[in-house]
């Protein structure tokens, strides 16, 4: 009997396949009183030492099939092995307990994952709660001696159906097997939906309930497009779902041709707009050259300091910036000074308990009141402007003071460099985020004292609608085409405009296909986004004249007055393209 669920798109494109569940090995165990607790120690450690060899190995794996940046998530669960506050916790409960190591290792475990999961105001904490299932998971299949499912061995096409994939699951995917996945749980966010993005593989997650649903072999439609799982569908239905399939994996095709043709990204009146691409680490340079990025709208230097064992030294920063600003070959990259804070930590910088850290001490907030690592990377950045087309930005700017003092800093540690014979670029930028609602308010008056602004869409929509995008209770409240955020765009974009600077948008929304003909008519300078959503957003600009949008705007941010209306609105606009 066909039955249709409905979940969350987190890759494009459709997959027809069998199902393959993935069926997890029996960790149950038996808590036992042991007498030797050195042996069973040292049982428990050659465990974690298994553990950590085969990590590195998946590790290995997924920097080669998905990336640098996406397999640094594996540093995670290593870092966790290495954790004497995780496994000198285990190890010290079988010597006090005299317990044996599943039973520790259990108790522990569930411990670290309700303080991740009870942590609902800080999403990247929460998300480690997920880390800690996939590492306890492995240590307690090598303790009872069971193999966890090796995905790696699929041998024919399947969509793969599982309550959530882990990281260490999707680093085994083979895509010439697996043409997509859903799941019960996870967001568009999750790590898992992250993977299926850059595999390039439909994925559909969040369904509830799909592994209660569908069998081993039943025949699957994975809607990544639209967020879709169809079990035991009709000829129709699956002559319909592969033809809508092939269309988009035509359109791809298409969209590749684009990054050939060494053209700029232009509309069908022929006005030219920027795109470009977010990176984390100098490896994902890779990707952005690809996929014909002609910028880099966001390098997040925060990734260099959550990769490594200590703050990163200025050389080593340097090295990192130069790197990306020589292999854009000229073009221009904005790079964004550290926001830490928030849902970004790092374990050995002790920051403040803070009940709400996206209201807390996070970003710019943290850079000034901790001047002489904010000066470190400022040094970084001037010195490796030489080597190419650089802006520094700054982020989470509210106030007019905040500003001053951080271009002050910035002014005073140029001056030094120059003065010790340091060659800094001629053309060197200098922005700041558009993040908070005040600093939108009053984008008039920023606009007088910086060279460009850039839109972060994230934390503007969650600040304005005072709802936490990590939060699954009001995610409802989190709507990028509101009016009132919308609104506030506009005004950030006029504003610059007025001052003669430059408008660019890096947060999620610059790459939505809902979005992206309101920033058109809108007069958006450059897009910035994940490098696979590139070709597409340019194929789009394409088949859209700036006149033709030239009223949308107004109806978006004055005749609207629901992110429904907007998302209506544009649906309409865009049936005939």
């Amino acid at each position: 009997m066909t039955e249709t669920l409905k979940g969350i798109a987190a890759g494009d494109g459709v997959a027809v396949a069998p199902a393959y569940l993935l069926v997890e090995p029996d960790l149950s165990f038996e808590k036992k009183s042991i007498a030797d607790a050195e042996a069973e120690v040292a049982r428990f450690d050659k465990a974690v030492a298994e553990s950590q060899a085969e990590l590195e190995s998946i590790r290995k794996v997924a920097a080669e099939s998905l990336g640098e940046e996406e397999a640094q998530v594996f540093d995670a669960h290593l870092m966790f092995l290495s954790d004497p506050e995780f496994t000198g916790q285990i190890s010290a409960k079988i010597k006090s307990d005299a317990v044996n190591s599943e039973a520790a290792l259990d108790e522990v475990a569930q411990n670290f994952i309700t303080i991740f999961q009870n942590m609902t105001d800080n999403a990247y904490m929460k998300e480690r709660a997920a880390d800690v299932r996939d590492v306890s998971k492995r240590i307690m299949a090598h303790l009872l001696g069971k193999e966890l499912p090796n995905l790696a061995s699929i041998d024919h096409e399947v969509v793969l159906v599982a309550e959530d994939l882990t990281p260490s699951d999707t680093a085994q995917l083979n895509k010439k097997y697996v043409k997509g996945f859903v799941t019960d749980l996870g967001g568009r966010t999750a790590h898992s939906a992250i993977m299926a993005r850059s595999l390039e593989i439909p994925a559909v997650v969040g369904t509830e309930k799909i592994t209660t649903s569908v069998e081993n072999g039943q025949m699957l439609i994975a809607d990544g497009l639209d967020g879709v799982a169809i079990v035991e569908p009709s000829e129709e239905q699956v002559a319909d779902y592969r033809k809508k399939g092939d269309d988009f994996a035509k359109q791809k095709a298409e969209w590749r041709k684009l990054k050939d043709e060494h053209e700029p990204s232009v509309t069908a009146d022929g006005k030219h707009f920027t795109v470009a691409a977010n990176i984390g680490t100098p490896d994902d340079l890779a990707g952005v050259l690809e996929n014909g990025a002609e910028a880099v709208g966001l390098f997040r230097t925060e990734f260099l300091y959550m990769n490594s064992n200590d703050f990163p030294t200025e050389e080593d920063q340097f090295e990192a910036y130069k790197k990306v600003l020589e292999g854009m070959n000229g073009k221009q990259v904005i790079i964004r000074t550290m926001d830490i804070g928030g849902d970004k930590h790092l374990s050995y910088w002790d920051l403040p308990e803070e009940m709400n850290p996206f209201l807390g001490i996070r970003a710019i907030r943290l850079s000034l009141k901790n001047k002489e690592i904010f000066r470190t990377q400022l040094r970084a950045l001037l010195r490796a402007s030489a080597y190419g087309k650089l802006g520094i930005m700054f982020p989470m700017i509210g106030t007019l003071d905040e500003l001053h003092q951080a271009k002050a800093v910035l002014a005073e540690e140029k001056d030094k460099l120059v003065k010790e014979g340091v060659k800094v670029g001629d053309d060197l930028q200098v922005g700041m985020m558009i993040e908070v609602p005040a600093a939108a308010v009053l984008a008039d008056q920023f606009a007088k004292e910086v060279d460009f602004f850039s839109i972060g869409t994230n934390d503007l929509i969650q600040y304005t609608m005072a709802a936490d995008r990590g939060n699954e209770n009001v995610s409802y409240l989190y709507q990028p085409y509101n009016p009132s955020v919308l609104r506030l765009i506009k005004h950030t974009i006029d504003s610059a405009h007025k001052a003669g600077i430059w408008c660019g948008m890096c947060g999620e929304a610059a790459g939505d296909s809902i979005m992206f003909p309101i920033l058109l008519s809108m007069g958006l300078d450059e897009y910035s986004m994940s490098a696979t959503s590139i070709l597409r957003i340019r194929n789009e600009m394409k088949k859209l004249s700036t006149e033709e949008l030239a009223s949308l705007a107004d109806k978006a941010t004055k005749e609207s007055l629901t992110n429904e209306d907007n998302i209506e609105l544009v649906k309409n606009l865009m049936a005939d393209k």
